[in-house]
């Protein structure tokens, strides 16, 4: 019950809609601070042009809030990275970024390789599959940032319809995993965060200063790591969320959806271990039985690797 009071005397003064953060009025407010737009990119050549020019259009062009626009290209076999830099944006491959680390992959090693390539104070990340993108989405969670110090991150929150195969979209049928994993391990070890309704979401921005101290799970647990560690680095009244009004993208099917749910839970698992709430004799396991539609069994690994904080790699290599 005290979390639960916790997150409701929270979540007003922390939540706000994209409205509220006018661009005119962010410009006023942004001064010297510099933003970068991260897009981490696989395989999204029918999207990701259409949302690097918007935001280019509106974000840099007719009004300069954005500083830069970078598109990590994720080992993808299509057009990504020509489409890309075709809308204006500056392509990294995302081998290429810190290439002398062993390479991993998965979309946090994306992000934290966008984290190690930009140079804006404050960094967006914006997943590229986005279908109902609008330059609000960036406004909307650099407002908090430029206008209030003490703020450290901002998570997007929307309406998230899941469009079934007859094209008819289905209002909340969205975040299957958020529903079914996420908030209940939220709810139960992280009741503070309950207040978050999309924490799996891959839109958020942070100041550079603070994504540089967290390390980053390289798979689908990225998400979710974050918000864990940026809650116990910064506290929850440094945390805000936007609503963004509504988003669609391409959905997953279930065993892909199976395979995500199993990395997050080995990140939740790996968190609890560090904050010393669970002792175990051996790490759990991380291959997962599943049967495809035919009953065939297929065993999927959702082991889950992690870079560590930016800034620990930076003074190390300043000490050397």
């Amino acid at each position: 019950m005290r979390a639960l009071a916790r997150v409701q005397e929270w979540y007003g003064p922390h939540s706000s809609t994209a409205a509220e953060w006018p661009v005119d009025a962010l410009m006023m407010a942004k001064g010297d601070t510099t933003v970068s737009v991260v897009l981490p990119a696989r395989d999204e050549e029918s999207t990701v042009g259409d949302i690097v020019a918007a935001i280019r259009r509106d974000l840099v062009e007719r009004t300069p809030l954005v500083d830069e626009v970078l598109v990590v290209d994720s080992n993808s076999i299509d057009a990504t990275a020509q489409r890309a830099r075709e809308a204006g944006a500056r392509v990294v491959a995302q081998g290429e970024v810190l290439s002398h680390l062993p390479p991993l992959t998965g979309k946090g090693e994306a992000l934290w390789k966008g984290l190690a390539a930009s140079k804006g104070d404050i960094v967006v990340y914006i997943d590229s599959d986005l279908r109902s993108f609008g330059a609000h989405y960036v406004s909307g969670l650099v407002g908090p940032l430029l206008v209030d110090a003490d703020t450290h991150f901002v998570k997007a929150t929307y309406e998230r319809p899941y469009i079934g195969s007859d094209g008819v979209a289905q209002q909340g049928g969205g975040g299957r995993v958020t529903e079914l994993v996420a908030r209940p391990l939220l709810n139960m070890f992280w009741p503070e965060l309950a207040g978050f309704a999309q924490p799996l979401g891959g839109e958020y921005a942070a100041r550079r200063e603070v994504l540089e101290r967290v390390p980053f799970v390289t798979e689908y647990g990225v998400e979710f790591g974050l918000l864990v560690d940026l809650l116990q680095l910064v506290g929850l009244d440094a945390m805000a969320q936007v609503d963004l009004g509504h988003r669609t993208h391409t959905h997953q099917p279930i065993p892909a959806l199976g395979r995500m749910a199993g990395q997050i839970m080995l990140t939740a698992w790996s968190r609890l271990e560090r904050q010393g709430r669970v002792l175990a004799s051996e790490p759990p396991a991380h291959t997962l039985l599943q049967f495809g539609l035919d009953g065939q069994a297929d065993l999927a690994d959702v082991a889950v690797a992690e870079r560590p904080p930016l800034a620990s790699l930076v003074l190390e290599e300043d000490l050397a």
